[in-house]
């Protein structure tokens, strides 16, 4: 990076880091969602940067006060190379709002595609398939398990991707929207879609009692569905709530209702 008159320390990245780290789904609404947020994060760089200036202090944090929303913790990114972009400015580059929202907008997409795909789709699927196992019988270590691993390797995350976004600046952004980033979330939703079915045909169970009396013989129907197709059950329910939930946009709450009234109803028809 060139030589700046203003320049940002240590100290100053370090905590703006912090600040979107523990305060990015903070005063959270439709209308603005990760925005205070993210303006809270760059409130110790515009300081640093323009301390003394209130009215320049003012315009910036106007500027990343607006709707903003992406995965938080791979979207640091963004938030180190905004800082970048900030001491650019700051130090006399032709860098106007219009540059620095579109960038911003321009990557929240792309960044949540990834995030998504790598995070609540892969990540912690896989982290609570491990803390599900080391639960059983009522062990504390699965919780505790999931917490100290989630939470150091989320942490670790979002600081190396938000200083490698600070040094990088603004030649990440190929690195976030060429061809190369699109082929990886297709990996990464496939890789996701995969360890959700293992998942689900681990620790999803669903038997039937139903059985079917032909003269002196019996036939147990979930013997035969498990013969024909093994665990064809959980995954019809699995197929059911994800129908549920994606489809007809209904909530976890709601679909867990359904569940308990079909659990009802198959106990009373002696289906279970």
């Amino acid at each position: 990076m060139p030589e700046y008159t203003k320049k940002l320390d240590k100290k100053t990245l370090r905590k703006s880091w912090w600040y979107w780290m523990t305060g990015n789904l903070s005063s959270m609404s439709f209308e603005w969602l990760e925005a205070f947020g993210f303006a809270a994060s760059m409130a110790p760089v515009i300081r640093k940067l323009y301390g003394g200036n209130k009215d320049e202090e003012m315009k910036a944090l106007k500027r990343h006060s607006v709707f903003y929303n992406t995965e938080p913790q791979v979207g640091a990114m963004i938030n180190g190379m905004m800082c970048g972009i900030e001491e650019e400015r700051a130090n006399g580059s032709d860098i106007d709002d219009e540059v620095i929202n579109g960038i911003k907008i321009g990557l929240m997409g792309p960044i949540a595609g990834i995030g998504d795909a790598m995070i609540p789709g892969m990540y912690i699927p896989l982290l609570l398939s491990i803390a599900i196992s080391l639960s059983e019988g009522g062990n504390p270590l699965g919780p505790i398990f999931y917490i100290i691993v989630y939470m150091t390797t989320m942490t670790a995350l979002s600081y190396f991707v938000f200083m490698k976004g600070y040094h990088l600046g603004t030649s990440s952004v190929d690195l976030i929207v060429g061809e190369a980033a699109k082929r990886a979330r297709e990996s990464f939703n496939l890789l996701g879609s995969i360890v959700v079915g293992g998942v689900s045909a681990s620790y999803v169970s669903l038997n039937t009692a139903w059985i079917i009396q032909s003269g002196d013989s019996e036939l147990k129907v979930n013997d035969t569905l498990n013969g024909i197709f093994p665990k064809l059950l959980p995954l019809l329910l699995v197929i059911f709530c994800w129908w549920l939930m994606s489809k007809k946009k209904m909530s976890p709450l709601k679909v867990m209702g359904i569940l308990i009234i079909f659990a009802i109803i198959g106990v009373i028809i002696k289906f279970f």
